[in-house]
C-alpha cells in the first residue's frame, strides 16, 4: 500500500547547515500492517511521517500509495490526499483548547461540507468508539491529557481514512495511558487500518501484534 523508493532528503540544499535527514531509503508497508519506526530523536522517524502524508516532499525519489506518486502532487492535491486517507494523531494533540470536543472532533469534515444527518452519525460513531461521548460540549482546555488523546484519535478517524500516522503519540502520558492507547492501536488494526507509529517508547517493541518495527538511525533504516 505505501512505499518509499531511493528516498533522500536534504534540508537547506547547497547551504553551510545542509542536513541528510534521509539517505536512500527503501521500504513498503502492506494494506492492514502496523509498523512501528524507533529511534531517539532527530534520526528521520517524524521526516518519513511527512513524506507518506505529503507534508513534505523528497529530494529524490518517490513514495507511492496505493499505486499513485504522491511525492510530487501539487499542494492542492496533496491536501485532497490527506483528506481522503490519512488521520493524524499528534504528539501534542494539535487541539484547539478554546472550543468544544464535538468541534474539534468535527474539524476533518469542514472541507467536504457533508449533510448535517452525516456529521452526527460519525461524530457519534467515534465518540463511543473512543469512549469520549460523555465529554461532547466540554472545552478541550478542561480535559485531562488522556481525555485529549482520545479526542486526538477521534479526530483521526471521523473521516474513515485508510491511514493512521502517529508521531510519538505517548510522549505526554503516563505508563497506563500509554497502554490504553496501545489497545486502541490493536482495534484499529483488527478494524483494517494501516498504521505507521513514529515513537521511542520502548513499551510499543516486541508487541505481538505489530507487524514490522522499523529502526531508523542518523537518516538510515535497519528491517
Amino acid at each position: 500500500m505505501i512505499k518509499l523508493k531511493n528516498i533522500n532528503k536534504i534540508y537547506n540544499l547547497n547551504k553551510n547547515d545542509t542536513v541528510h535527514a534521509l539517505k536512500n531509503i527503501n521500504f513498503s508497508i502492506n494494506e492492514g500492517e502496523l509498523v512501528i519506526l524507533k529511534g531517539s530523536s532527530g534520526s528521520g522517524k517524524s521526516t518519513i511521517l511527512s513524506l507518506i502524508a505529503a507534508l513534505n516532499k523528497p529530494t529524490s525519489g518517490e513514495v507511492i500509495v496505493d499505486g499513485k506518486q504522491i511525492s510530487k502532487l501539487p499542494d492542492n492535491f496533496a491536501s485532497l490526499y490527506r483528506r481522503d486517507n490519512i488521520g493524524f494523531i499528534f504528539q501534542k494533540y494539535n487541539l484547539i483548547a478554546d472550543i468544544s470536543v464535538k468541534e474539534n472532533i468535527l474539524l476533518p469534515l469542514i472541507p467536504l461540507n457533508p449533510k448535517e444527518e452525516e456529521v452526527e452519525k460519525k461524530l457519534n460513531m467515534v465518540m463511543h468508539q473512543f469512549k469520549i461521548a460523555h465529554k461532547k460540549e466540554s472545552l478541550v482546555r478542561n480535559l485531562s491529557g488522556g481525555e485529549q488523546q482520545r479526542v486526538a484519535i477521534a479526530r483521526a478517524n471521523v473521516n474513515n481514512p485508510k491511514i493512521i500516522i502517529a508521531d510519538e503519540p505517548t510522549a505526554n502520558l503516563d505508563e497506563n495511558l500509554s497502554l490504553h492507547f496501545i489497545e486502541i492501536l490493536k482495534e484499529l488494526k483488527f478494524q483494517g487500518k494501516t498504521i505507521v507509529v513514529a515513537t521511542h517508547d520502548p513499551l510499543f517493541f516486541g508487541l505481538d501484534f505489530v507487524d514490522k518495527e522499523v529502526e531508523v538511525t542518523n537518516g538510515t533504516i535497519n528491517l
